[in-house]
């Protein structure tokens, strides 16, 4: 399954690719510099968020410096393996780099490993582009790799079966993509202090046919579920039974974090056994809500704590009073 390409901007996106070095197995953009957000300006004034997927990222830094030595920072007098080195073992495995000026327009863009991508795609073990790309996103480039085809179909997959378990038997379209949108957020500092409290239900409002777009294969044969389109509702198996099979359908983490949550110390029981028994409790939806909240605010507050060293002091601080900035527009809009 290949994700639906969006078209516009495409000549805009065609240019700023053309800055980089090619070899990339997986490209996209995403955020508020693309797609609107109910009661914010126009894309045109937000900065461009982009994240490429590379098959060797030494070879690729290597290129990327030789060409755009002022994207990075002092980092790169180290040399792309150190920069390789960065990216991979620390934080959620992408190496960021921001408020770079290309083709008239502020970017950031994202590297990461495609055996790294295919991992968080497939098993949630950080929950950071897989969140990212849980969210209607332009796919620019998009190679043949069967591994990773079949991973950004099952990332979706596991995104909808886990909004299933945090629901009730009844709901609209709606509110299924706010609980889809809102689990890479759930967990994350950054929505405390860094950013609109808003944001999920905003990126919703204003985006529902993507999201429909994105979805709506999924949602018509997903036999779960009935999904009454016109009306724009669902309606859930919410038994004992139905719940299991969701629950061993989630992704490998998902699945260990909540075996960690629910599992009495000394008692050692199998995943399945646990996964039965949540199955059955009334709070299921709020034990899959902690559980995904633990796999993000982890990797949220590394990938964090990374950017200082990867953007450098100034863009750091730089960003995050944009970031402050906007979060302060949210709570005016709000108040008023």
């Amino acid at each position: 399954m290949s994700l639906p390409m969006l078209q516009s901007n495409s000549g805009l996106m065609r240019r700023i690719l053309a800055h980089f070095p090619r070899d990339l197995s997986l490209a996209f953009a995403y955020g508020s510099g693309l797609f609107g957000q109910t009661g914010h300006t126009g894309p045109r004034n937000n900065m461009l968020d982009f994240v490429f997927a590379v098959d060797d990222p030494v070879t690729w830094h290597t290129m990327n410096i030789m060409k755009n030595p002022r994207h990075y920072s002092f980092l790169r007098f180290f040399g792309p393996k150190h920069v390789s080195k960065i990216q991979n073992n620390y934080g959620a495995g992408i190496y960021y780099n921001t408020l770079v000026p290309c083709d008239d327009r502020i970017i950031k863009y994202g590297v990461i490993s495609t055996g790294t991508l295919i991992e968080d795609l497939l098993h949630w073990k950080k929950l950071y582009i897989a969140g990212r790309l849980h969210k209607p996103v332009k796919i620019l480039i998009q190679n043949e790799n069967g591994k990773l085809q079949n991973a950004l179909a099952k990332n979706l997959k596991s995104a909808v079966i886990t909004a299933f378990l945090m629901l009730p038997e009844s709901f609209t379209e709606e509110e299924l993509y706010v609980r889809i949108a809102g689990l890479s957020y759930s967990g994350d500092f950054r929505m405390i202090i860094g950013e609109d409290r808003s944001k999920v239900m905003n990126i919703v409002t204003a985006n529902m046919e993507n999201f429909q777009r994105l979805y709506n294969n999924i949602l018509q044969e997903c036999p779960q579920v009935v999904y009454k389109q016109q009306l724009g509702k669902l309606e859930l198996d919410k038994s004992p039974e139905g719940q299991f099979n969701q629950l061993m359908a989630l992704p490998r983490t998902l699945q260990q974090e909540l075996t960690r949550l629910v599992d009495q110390p000394g008692k050692n029981r199998d995943v399945e056994e646990i996964l039965l028994q949540v199955a059955q409790d009334p709070d299921c939806g709020l034990l899959i809500q902690q559980s995904v909240a633990g796999i993000v605010k982890s990797s949220s507050m590394t990938q964090s704590a990374k950017g200082i060293l990867t953007a450098g002091m100034k863009k750091t601080v730089t960003y995050s009073m944009k970031k402050l900035h906007k979060m302060w527009r949210g709570w005016r809009r709000k108040s008023s």
